[in-house]
């Protein structure tokens, strides 16, 4: 009997050789980059934001303050032209200094608790809302609602408001706009209406009070205070009463006797009633990153889901040839470098075919205690002994792509040899 030799690659063992250091590395390093990438777009996202975000300081608006975002520059203007400016910290102060003809400026609504309001609501003095909150609006002004932020610009007041009349065109920065509800039962003046939004002034006379909601603080504020009519605009609404004028049921302007600022501090017990709700603590610059996400979203949307042709009819089951389907399984082995599972098929077919040449039961093709019974038999049938048989039908996994190459060849020769004795 002649004696040969296995392949080399058929008595090589399955691990030739441990991956190295960098291919690791950059196995994780492709599987992880995903994730890497979603989580840096997440912090750049975040700082955006942050940037976006305007920075206010517990001083904003507070008439004492000469800071960018204090109002201390109003407050002398006011003082100077004969207005008296009474600074309020609580609610109840507010409504004890007040007099019949002033005018109550309410500012940092989120700070007010739900006693302060009710004492705002009841007490018979104008108001002037600046940018209040939503707790507050269905508190104070009822009639009008939020109808969401605008763009930072600077609009003629399109309307017969006297106080906006005689201030003309507006510097309205980070400004809110409002829509006036059904159920108002005043006289109701709407100005400085945005191109596709509501107003951002609104004033409405009920019974002998009016309450005016202006939707910016930059009017206000001593950093905008001279930009574009701002300085006039709150002069005429701070330093005159709207319903002292000298005809009945005008706009005319006549000289307020006052003006009681309200600066609530922060309440030391409880829960401030006018908080400020999720959508007045989202930032103009998230709200707009939201609306941009949701035409993206949309867009997305519209162009997976359009249709690329008529629905095409295809008869099942579709018959595909024998060797497409070997040549399309052998691809998938090597793109995956499934040298294992390649060789153990090509093994376990070809002692599939054998068996029944042999003589032995079909169930020993897959029984392991069979494999030296279907060794021998196939030694006795070809000129090779049973350690290269061995190696052929039960050996190790081939080192390389030549080396499956050259199982497959042995195993058919091994067949072929069978099949001829």
């Amino acid at each position: 009997m002649v004696t040969q030799t296995p392949p080399q690659s058929a008595q090589a063992g399955p691990g030739a050789e441990p991956p190295s250091a960098r291919q690791v590395a950059g196995r994780r390093w492709r599987s992880a980059r995903g994730v890497v990438a979603v989580l840096l777009a997440m912090v750049v996202i975040a700082v955006i934001l942050a940037a976006l975000r305007p920075a206010t300081s517990a001083e904003a608006l507070d008439p004492t303050s000469p800071k960018q975002d204090g109002s201390r520059a109003l407050a002398e203007i006011l003082r100077q032209n004969g207005t008296p400016v009474h600074v309020a910290r609580d609610a109840d102060d507010a409504v004890r200094q007040s007099a019949p003809g002033s005018v109550m400026l309410v500012t940092r609504t989120e700070r007010l608790t739900r006693e302060d309001l009710t004492r705002l609501a009841s007490a018979q003095v104008d108001l002037v809302l600046v940018r209040p909150t939503s707790f507050a609006l269905a508190d104070l002004a009822p009639w009008v609602r939020k109808d969401g932020p605008t763009f930072e610009d600077a609009d003629e007041p399109g309307c017969t408001m006297q106080a906006a009349a005689l201030a003309g065109a507006v510097s309205l920065h980070e400004s809110e706009t409002y829509e006036v509800t059904a159920s108002v039962t005043g006289a109701v003046t709407t100005c400085y209406k945005t191109e596709f939004g509501g107003p951002r002034v609104v004033q409405v006379r009920h019974g002998a009070k009016t309450v005016t909601v202006l939707g910016s603080a930059s009017p206000l504020t001593n950093r905008r205070l001279t930009e574009e009519g701002n300085a006039a605009l709150a002069m005429n609404l701070l330093g005159t009463n709207t319903t002292g004028a000298d005809t009945p049921g005008s706009d005319a302007p006549g000289s307020a006797t006052s003006v009681v600022w309200l600066v609530p501090d922060i309440p030391t017990e409880g829960t401030a009633a006018g908080q400020q709700s999720l959508g007045d603590l989202l930032p103009f610059g998230v709200k707009l990153f939201i609306l941009q996400l949701l035409v993206a979203v949309l867009l997305v949307a519209l162009w997976r889901g359009r249709r690329l042709g008529p629905v095409v009819a295809e008869a099942l089951p579709v018959v595909v040839r024998s060797a497409e389907t070997v040549e399309g399984r052998s691809r998938l082995y090597r793109a995956g470098h499934a040298r294992d599972r390649a060789s153990d098929a090509l093994r376990s077919g070809a002692r599939e075919r054998l068996v029944p040449l042999l003589g032995l039961p079909r169930s020993s093709a897959q029984d392991p205690s069979a494999a030296q019974e279907i060794v021998t038999a196939v030694a006795h049938r070809t000129p090779y002994d049973e350690t290269y048989v061995g190696a052929a039908l039960y050996g190790p996994e081939p080192l390389d792509d030549a080396g499956l190459i050259a199982l497959s060849d042995v195993l058919d020769d091994l067949e072929r040899q069978v099949r001829q004795s």
